[in-house]
């Protein structure tokens, strides 16, 4: 389960872009553009997947509801006044991390236990998680090829 954790974060993986690579050579600027009004950006997608990271770590462990490291739950308008875009990738990882640690505590016996929804297991719960940031890997590397040309 951390394999495939890693894999979708940070590689090394076959298939294409990590959540981690899609954002390399990303600037503020660039992340803060959108496709269109009402449509997320990339710094947006950023926080997402760093909130559902964290998400996923308290279903884990079964701690209760507590504070994410940002005001707000689930989408987070980007750019906000007194975040940078360092700050944010900065709480992904940070997020990642934190999660990493919660899988690699968990004992193997837990996998099957439900953690979510009445049905959801920890293994199925954490594979989703990692489906999550390759999901929205591949959002960010379309989200560049539609950018204007510098």
């Amino acid at each position: 389960m951390l394999d495939l954790l890693d894999e979708a974060f940070k590689g090394p993986s076959w298939h294409g872009p990590t959540l981690l690579g899609s954002l390399r050579g990303v600037t503020a600027t660039r992340a803060a553009w959108r496709p269109a009004k009402g449509r997320h950006n990339i710094w947006e997608i950023v926080v997402h997947t760093a909130y559902w990271k964290y998400a996923v770590r308290r279903r884990l462990t079964g701690e209760k509801r507590g504070r994410f490291a940002l005001k707000g739950s689930n989408w987070f308008a980007r750019p906000s006044a007194g975040r940078t875009w360092e700050d944010d990738v900065k709480v992904l990882v940070e997020q990642h991390a934190q999660l990493r640690e919660a899988v690699r505590r968990l004992p193997r016996r837990r996998l099957r236990a439900i953690v979510a929804h009445g049905r959801d297991t920890a293994a199925y719960t954490i594979r989703g998680i990692a489906a999550h940031d390759l999901y929205h890997a591949g959002q960010i590397q379309l989200l560049k090829r539609l950018m204007p040309k510098r």
